[in-house]
């Protein structure tokens, strides 16, 4: 381990964690109750109600830099029906509004443990997130419970910094939920609408439920990732080659978890997929504006084309011709055609504003349907 970890800050810097136990995270008030002897280190939360996780008032900047929670119900509609909503700055509207288990890297409603760069997951449901989080003049982290169940222990840490002297050019943590059910023919699925501003796209978790009944078990994943930066209107200035081959893997997508690339779940029986890619080593800046989006392209051959082709109809090849695919022209070798499936996802990104005009948080319904 490196010796400068143990060297002290050059200012004033101090370190505060925000619990049950010491709820504003203040100087000397940690661990009152029951006489400092475990007394409050949960706090339900009612359906319908809100829980304030950390907050700072106007004037103190600072860092965000863990956060960690676990509630004993982690069933798809609670992690998909509580939501966390971060504010910086005083800002009227959330920078960060997502459902508490696609924040945290995990999508469709599904628990899975992992661990990566940014987020992980240990065992059954403690839920952490590492990456930084500053502010300059206040922050305000709010967890809602919108369903109709009481969360009857909420336990979390959020552990930051104040004092912290930040850059009047500071960038601050953004991070969108969106779904689409099911996305549409030949129009790409936006992973990150556009976006003005300057700032870093970090990354993304994504969701996917492929649409058996309409493409039986053919691949799904042939679309291409497309980032348009900075004024990029027609064509992007970055295109990847297909989906599996975004998050690093390639012929087909298994689960498997790296430091900035994984595959959390890889269920083919029910079609269901969630993979994730953060930008670390590889960083994207953009001075202008951002838009990030994939295709939902398909891939079959042989029989499964065969298959495709003989019971659902129209089936679209891939391509600017909008062609109905035959079965009498299948290629040996098979064929690319679109697809419409379900998508769901999460993008972080970085920007020199604290709000950033994206749509809101979808209702509960349409965030839990199909799940």
């Amino acid at each position: 381990m490196a010796m400068d970890l143990f060297i002290g800050p050059a200012n004033d810097v101090e370190t505060r964690w925000a619990s049950p136990e010491n709820p504003r995270g203040l100087r000397g008030a940690a661990g009152t109750a029951n006489g400092g002897r475990k007394g409050r280190p949960n706090v339900p939360v009612a359906a319908g109600r809100a829980c304030v996780l950390a907050e700072e008032v106007p004037g103190v900047s600072g860092t965000i830099r863990r956060i960690w929670l676990t509630i004993p119900d982690r069933s798809a509609l609670m992690l998909r029906g509580v939501r966390l909503d971060f504010y910086w700055d005083g800002a009227e509207s959330p920078a960060v509004s997502a459902p508490l288990g696609d924040f945290f890297g995990v999508g469709l409603g599904r628990v899975a443990a992992f661990e990566c760069a940014l987020f992980g997951v240990v065992g059954s449901g403690g839920f952490c997130a590492t990456l930084p989080m500053p502010f300059r003049n206040g922050m305000r982290l709010v967890l809602t419970n919108e369903t109709d169940r009481d969360i009857s222990m909420l336990f979390y840490d959020v552990n930051y910094t104040v004092g912290d002297g930040h850059c009047d050019d500071v960038l601050y943590l953004h991070a969108h939920f969106r779904r689409e059910n099911p996305t549409t023919l030949r129009s790409d699925y936006e992973l990150l609408p556009r976006v003005a501003g300057r700032g870093r796209f970090l990354g993304v978790n994504v969701g996917v439920l492929a649409n058996r009944e309409g493409y039986g078990r053919t691949w799904w994943g042939e679309g291409e990732v497309k980032m348009y930066l900075d004024g990029d209107e027609e064509l992007p200035t970055l295109c990847g080659t297909g989906t599996e081959d975004y998050v690093g893997a390639a012929w087909g997508l298994g689960e498997f978890t790296q430091v900035h690339q994984g595959c959390t779940v890889a269920d083919d029986e029910a079609g269901a997929y969630c993979f994730y890619r953060y930008h670390v080593p590889d960083p994207i800046w953009f001075r202008r504006d951002i838009r990030v989006t994939i295709q939902q392209i398909g891939h079959a051959f042989g029989d499964r084309l065969a298959q495709l082709l003989g019971e659902k109809s129209p089936i679209y090849g891939a391509g600017v011709e909008n062609k109905a695919l035959v079965a009498d022209g299948a290629a040996p070798g098979g064929a690319l055609f679109e697809r419409s499936d379900d998508w769901s996802s999460v993008a972080y990104f970085y920007l020199d504003g604290t709000m950033n005009c994206l749509p809101p948080l979808p209702p509960l319904a349409e965030r839990i349907g199909g799940l």
